[in-house]
């Protein structure tokens, strides 16, 4: 990659964004296309947000990937925002047009392109999503539109009430799990697809975030976290067929790519270079 004074700069706002695997990504896809672009990090602290987003006019960035902990955070900074991104109430993506920027969510598109590239059909079933976050709110979008039944389960039952008044404005499918509920093998056994949208899983130590007792082969088990998790080695071993987060991560890069570039990547070149 030959970096030039018209080169394009693309990159990622986040804190911490050093662990990330988008500049792989991206900067593979812009070689192997030959287009002048280049990828890099910006590790920006909450309280620097409104001047990294004044900065991407002033120094003419072409877009921006936002991350953790600034989705919700960026919105008033921007000047437009996609219909899903106002939904979902998160930007995970900015594109520059000649210094108005717009807000954009590839999150939900990219995780449901990963359960079409696993082979899971999320129509008419009924699924629970554990964490009602911003990662359930962009994902959510989507799956009441294609499930039968949404059921969110939070240990802040008034976050995940928010959350489903929210949602049920789609459809009307979102109810509640509460804490009972998560621990009752009759309402597991009419679970068709668990997902876990917490944090629980990053460290070895993490509790579970749903009890393995209650999973059998018949489940489909989705984690969210870009690894193998306790949680999704667990259900393999039970016999579930299992899906981790680095597909819903590589395919909202590949959405957010084709939102600044008008170009489809190489999924495929992507892929490698995330180490997928």
């Amino acid at each position: 990659m030959n970096i030039s004074g018209k080169t394009k700069v693309t990159g990622l706002f986040g804190y911490p964004v050093e662990h990330s695997l988008s500049p792989a990504m991206h900067n593979a896809a812009f070689e192997y296309l030959k287009l002048d672009y280049c990828y890099v990090t910006f590790s920006v602290r909450p309280d620097m947000l409104k001047d990294a987003v004044q900065a991407i006019r002033a120094l003419g960035l072409k877009g921006v990937n936002v991350t953790v902990p600034h989705k919700e955070n960026v919105i008033p900074f921007l000047d437009e925002i996609s219909e899903e991104a106002s939904f979902i109430g998160a930007v995970n993506t900015i594109k520059n047009d000649d210094g108005k920027l717009t807000g954009y969510n590839t999150d939900g598109r990219g995780f449901m392109q990963s359960l079409s590239d696993a082979g899971i059909d999320a129509r008419d079933k009924k699924i629970i999503i554990v964490g009602a976050g911003g990662a359930s709110r962009a994902i959510g979008y989507y799956l009441c539109k294609e499930a039968s039944e949404v059921h969110l389960f939070d240990v802040d039952d008034k976050k995940a009430d928010s959350l489903k008044e929210h949602l049920n404005k789609l459809k009307g499918n979102v109810s509640l799990a509460d804490a009972k509920s998560v621990k009752n093998k009759d309402f597991f056994s009419g679970i068709d697809i668990i997902i876990n949208a917490t944090p629980l899983g990053l460290k070895m130590d993490d509790p579970m975030p749903v009890d393995i007792s209650l999973i059998d082969k018949s489940h489909v088990v989705c984690d969210l976290i870009y690894k193998e998790t306790p949680l999704l080695r667990e259900a393999s071993r039970i016999g579930c067929k299992t899906m981790d987060g680095l597909g819903m991560l590589l395919w909202q890069g590949v959405f957010a790519f084709e939102v600044w570039t008008g170009i489809m990547p190489p999924v495929d070149v992507m892929k490698k270079a995330a180490g997928m």
